[in-house]
């Protein structure tokens, strides 16, 4: 296995989000949020030496800040693996229309459950271990995805409960990564 430095960005914080389930539901950004990010991204890249190539999820949040970085120069990849955790019937949902006992049963059985009918943890983290992201180093995806890439990387392969996952970061937040590869 080798070791690769990637750094990604949570995406600015999408319009119509506050107090919903939002996981696969497709909103969009500022365009101002959007392009602020992208010159934060293209700075952080110029100070480190980094190609130009910033991997994004498909979903608009996330897109609109890889369009930017395109419209300068870059090369945008999209790639599905870093699509946010899909919670079925509660996506887009507010989050006080979600059943407590629903809630409560995915806090219970946390890495198995599929909430509201969609992806479970387990998946998530399938997702994030295979992810591959070639010659790219920077990324642009969400807060489930990072929550787990941070798991994966200070726990490995145990199993959480839904009391030891890691928070996301905050919008517009860049966390590091040292990525295995498998080789």
């Amino acid at each position: 296995m080798s070791g690769l430095q990637l750094h990604a960005w949570r995406h600015p914080a999408a319009i119509g989000a506050e107090g919903r389930c939002i996981g696969r539901t497709d909103l969009r950004v500022d365009a101002r949020r959007a392009k602020r990010q992208a010159h934060r991204i293209r700075a952080f890249a110029r100070r480190h030496g980094l190609p130009c190539i910033v991997v994004t999820s498909p979903l608009e949040r996330c897109r609109a800040v890889g369009r930017w970085l395109l419209r300068w120069g870059w090369r945008h990849w999209i790639d599905p693996a870093l699509v946010e955790a899909n919670f079925g019937e509660w996506d887009g949902q507010p989050w006080t229309a979600v059943a407590p006992k629903a809630i409560d049963a995915w806090c219970a059985d946390f890495v198995d459950h599929a909430p509201g009918g969609g992806e479970p943890v387990a998946l998530v983290l399938r997702r994030v271990r295979s992810f591959d992201p070639g010659e790219a180093r920077l990324l642009v995806t969400h807060g489930g995805w990072l929550s787990a890439a941070l798991w994966v990387r200070d726990q490995g392969g145990a199993r959480p409960k839904s009391e030891q996952w890691p928070a996301p970061p905050r919008h517009g937040q860049r966390i590091d990564l040292e990525w295995q590869r498998i080789a």
